[in-house]
Parts: structure tokens; C-alpha cells; sequence
């Protein structure tokens, strides 16, 4: 009789594992579904992560059905990227609304859709910075815009444009005029020097990288140097934006 009931009690066992396991693989292999309120494109936005949490997905559409794909890119591990959204879709799920961006980096080698509300508006400044040292080696030309050649204002506007969807000024006395001044004590990567004969004759611009260096386009092209430089007369600098 006992061994009659510990049979009992592993058989009992065994089909309750057995329910168990087949029940999460139901549950594991269902697909996630929603309804599409609205979709649009949008003007494209530069966002970073709000937390260390978040995934994007793969979403199938089928008339007004979205069909919640794999999970495809954890933000945990984008902890310096600049994310650019493009598109965003309202979905109601379980009877509520969810708004999702469609949201991809600065090279478009990671993208999906994600719950808006794992994001916040801004840059990074890897991101800016990143973007300025992928310009090294470039040629000077006068008035140059890029991306093959630049002038001091051309790379300043380029890599704040490319990296942060900011539009700056064109001319470098523009860029000094339009945006909050810094002190030296204060600065940040990503914020702009300014060089010239004074605040109303501002000649050069470049970004600064950290350790007292800049990224600038002069005569030799676009290169990495420091502010303090004889031939630079340093006027001040500016923030353009604040990079997280």
C-alpha cells in the first residue's frame, strides 16, 4: 500500500509537469495582437533611452491587425545611442491605446517599434562626438557642407544635423549668436569653441571632444586639436543642445 501511493504520487506528478510544460508552450507560442487606431510618418525626432529597459519588435500589419512579432533589440544594451523616429502607430491592446514609434540608430543598422514611453527627446553625446571623428581626414573647402569636404561652420552643422537631427545656423558667428554661451568650467562634450577677433567678429568653430581638444575643419582639413592652440584666439563657447 505505500508503494502503491508514492506510485501514485510520481505518476500525479509526472502529469502535472506534463500539463504544465504543454500550457507554457501554448502560452509561450501565442501571438500578441492589437488593433490599429492610427499610423502616420512624423517629422523625423532624435530620442534616447528614458531607462535601461525596453525592447523593440517586428510588427506584422494585415489590414487593421498587428501581429506582435519577435523581440528584437534590448535597450540596455544601446546605452550611448541616438534613436530617430520616423513612424508611429496608435494600437489598442486589452481595450487600451499604446503609441509606438518606429525608431532606428544613426547608421539604420538597429530599428523596430517600441512603446514610446521608453523614450525621451534629446542626443547622446557618443553620438554627436562619434559622429565628428568618422569626419577625420576630410578635406577643408570653403564653404564646404560635406560629407566629402567641410569649412569650420559646414562640419559643425553636418554632425549636429546627422547625429541629432539639429539644424544649426549656417555661418559660425550665427552659431555663437543663437545659442547659450558656457563658461570653460562648465563645458561638455559636444559643446561648440569659438574663436576670432571678438563676440561680433567671430571667424572659427569647432566641437569640443573632451581634454581640451576640438574637432575642426581648418586649412588641413578636418582633425583633432587643441583649443588652446597659438593660432586660434579662443572667444568663447556655446550648447547648441544638451546631449545626454
Amino acid at each position: 500500500m505505500h508503494h502503491w501511493q508514492q506510485l501514485k504520487t510520481g505518476l500525479l506528478m509526472v502529469l502535472s509537469l506534463g500539463l504544465f510544460v504543454v500550457g507554457f508552450g501554448v502560452s509561450a507560442h501565442a501571438a500578441t495582437t492589437a488593433t490599429i487606431v492610427s499610423q502616420s510618418s512624423m517629422t523625423p525626432t532624435t530620442y534616447v533611452r528614458k531607462a535601461a529597459t525596453g525592447w523593440t519588435y517586428n510588427l506584422d500589419t494585415s489590414g487593421s491587425t498587428v501581429t506582435f512579432g519577435a523581440k528584437s533589440h534590448y535597450l540596455a544594451n544601446y546605452p550611448s545611442t541616438t534613436w530617430e523616429a520616423t513612424k508611429k502607430m496608435t494600437l489598442k491592446k486589452n481595450g487600451a491605446n499604446y503609441l509606438y514609434y518606429y525608431i532606428s540608430n544613426v547608421g539604420n543598422t538597429v530599428h523596430g517599434w517600441i512603446l514610446h514611453g521608453y523614450l525621451k527627446a534629446g542626443a547622446t553625446t557618443a553620438t554627436v562626438v562619434g559622429m565628428a571623428k568618422k569626419e577625420l581626414g576630410k578635406p577643408y573647402s570653403y564653404g564646404g557642407n560635406g560629407p566629402s569636404a567641410f569649412d569650420c561652420s559646414g562640419l559643425t552643422t553636418y554632425v549636429y544635423k546627422n547625429a541629432a537631427d539639429k539644424t544649426l545656423p549656417r555661418t559660425a558667428q550665427a552659431q555663437y549668436n543663437t545659442y547659450a554661451h558656457v563658461s570653460s568650467s562648465n563645458l561638455k562634450q559636444g559643446d561648440l569653441a569659438f574663436f576670432g577677433g571678438s563676440t561680433s567678429s567671430i571667424s572659427h568653430v569647432g566641437i569640443y571632444v573632451g581634454d581640451g581638444k576640438m574637432i575642426d575643419a581648418q586649412n588641413y582639413g578636418v582633425i583633432t586639436e587643441a583649443i588652446s592652440a597659438p593660432w586660434w584666439h579662443l572667444v568663447g563657447y556655446a550648447r547648441p543642445m544638451s546631449l545626454s
